[in-house]
């Protein structure tokens, strides 16, 4: 699992990353919510509720390389078959994608998870 995550950036560039993450995860989240209120198609509000899944996870920053990569995909397809919104859909995109190069950063779930682990030897006793 470790070979998803290219780094775990603090200090400022962590907190682009967080930044990245929730402005992301916010208005994926955010345009899920407002598809799935207005009872879409079967097939929309499966896509709505994966990418709302997908926002969570940057959110929070769990899964984040399987989680960009996703919302990149989705957002691809919106931007080459849906009309409306195509600047959002590409910022949405390349956002996920670079979140899926960059990894999470420090303050996140996979930080936790699978961060390198500094291991303290004990003091000796004398």
């Amino acid at each position: 699992m470790r070979r998803l995550y290219s780094t775990f950036a603090g200090g400022w560039p962590g907190m682009g990353l967080i930044l990245m993450r929730l402005v992301t995860g916010a208005i994926l989240v955010d345009n899920s919510a407002i598809t799935l209120l207005t009872i879409p198609p079967m097939v929309t509000a499966i896509a709505s509720a994966l990418l709302g899944v997908a926002g969570l996870f940057l959110i929070v920053g769990l899964y984040t390389p399987i989680a960009g990569i996703i919302v990149a995909l989705a957002e691809v397809s919106s931007l080459l078959t849906a009309h409306g919104h195509r600047s959002l859909y590409l910022l949405i995109a390349a956002s996920g994608a670079a979140l899926a190069m960059l990894g999470p950063g420090a303050w996140s779930v996979d930080a936790r998870l699978f961060g390198w682990k500094r291991i303290e030897p004990s003091p000796r006793k004398r």
